[in-house]
């Protein structure tokens, strides 16, 4: 049913980006898989640069993280670090290039139903709305961060991880000169004769 769904959401988006349909056609019959714990969906390109349902294995595997709706809140280049791309290379690459850039003209599909101008404030709305909830969402993230790092020191700051981290780099090179100093007093005591009483 999901699968089903996606296919049809990005097969719409394809339809308004010729571009993008023109990117895919050489793939025509290559077949990817696409998964979003708890989901995935197996799909072919076909030669109009359009996706199909495919039970056929897979020349490319692209894993996103089970967290990537909430890594979206940081931007979809966050999402885009956090992917892992497995088989053909070129394929991927197109896929990696195509998907991201699929974008929806809400308001031109709206605009079919209810007109013109209702459609833009309605976007205007809804681009406030998200707007606002990327906003929140951020500014929460940021709070919660602050509280574990200052309130309740559950994280470490980044500047205090940096600094204990210098301080064990420093102390290993100390120890290590100090090792070298040990070494060389124990060779210059197997060196000494022994006095005959």
């Amino acid at each position: 049913m999901f699968d089903r769904v996606a296919l049809a959401v990005l097969n719409h988006l394809l339809q308004d980006e010729p571009w993008a349909r023109a990117r895919l056609k050489p793939f025509a019959g290559r077949t990817a898989r696409l998964t979003l714990p708890p989901w995935q969906i197996d799909f072919a390109v076909d030669d109009q640069g359009l996706l199909a349902a495919s039970t056929a294995a897979t020349d490319v595997e692209i894993a996103l993280p089970i967290d990537a709706p909430l890594l979206l809140l940081r931007g979809a280049e966050a999402v885009t670090r956090e992917v892992r791309i497995v088989g053909s290379a070129e394929f991927a690459d197109t896929l990696g290039f195509v998907l991201p850039r699929l974008r929806w003209d809400f308001e031109g599909d709206l605009a079919k139903r209810v007109g013109g101008i209702a459609a833009r404030r309605i976007g205007r709305l809804i681009e406030a709305v998200t707007a606002w909830q990327t906003r929140a969402g951020r500014n929460l993230a940021e709070n919660l961060a602050e509280y574990f790092t200052e309130e309740q020191p559950a994280l470490a700051k980044a500047a205090d991880a940096a600094d204990f981290a210098l301080g064990v780099s420093r102390l290993q090179e100390e120890l290590a000169v100090l090792e070298q100093r040990l070494e060389r007093c124990a060779a210059s005591f197997r060196r000494v004769p022994e006095v005959p009483q």
